[in-house]
């Protein structure tokens, strides 16, 4: 590589590299970038989720009850790790009440899913 060096006021400042040298690191930073993000996806946990949940989902089933029996969890449980009550909780899947941002991100995080995911279908498109 060949470069060449600017000083200002007696300090290495500046580098010239030729033009084609400059555009092949560009190139090379880029791949880089993609590499370090290809590895950081691979390197995340994915859930896959089966059919049958996201189709009830779809379907127009309370998401929320849906997300709950998928992960296996009582409306005991789940009122419990959210810190809301049961009954509140009954309400929020009968669709009889809606749950405020506060509960929504509690109970999503208790179900380890998106607060997106907890929305209605029809909700969450925009």
């Amino acid at each position: 590589m060949t470069v060449r060096y600017v000083d200002e006021k007696g300090k290495r400042r500046y580098a010239v590299v030729p033009i084609k040298q400059y555009e092949r690191m560009l190139d090379d930073l880029e791949m880089l970038d993609d590499i370090k993000t290809y590895d950081e996806a691979k390197a995340k946990a994915t859930e896959f989720v089966p059919a049958d949940t996201a189709y009830r989902i779809l379907d127009g089933e309370n998401p929320i009850r849906v997300w709950r029996g998928h992960r296996k969890l009582t409306q005991a449980a789940l009122a419990k790790r959210a810190a809301i009550s049961t009954p509140y909780l009954s309400q929020l899947e009968a669709g009889t009440r809606t749950a405020s941002t506060a509960v929504l991100r509690r109970l999503a995080i208790a179900l380890a899913v998106d607060v997106d995911d907890l929305l209605e279908p029809d909700a969450s498109s925009g």
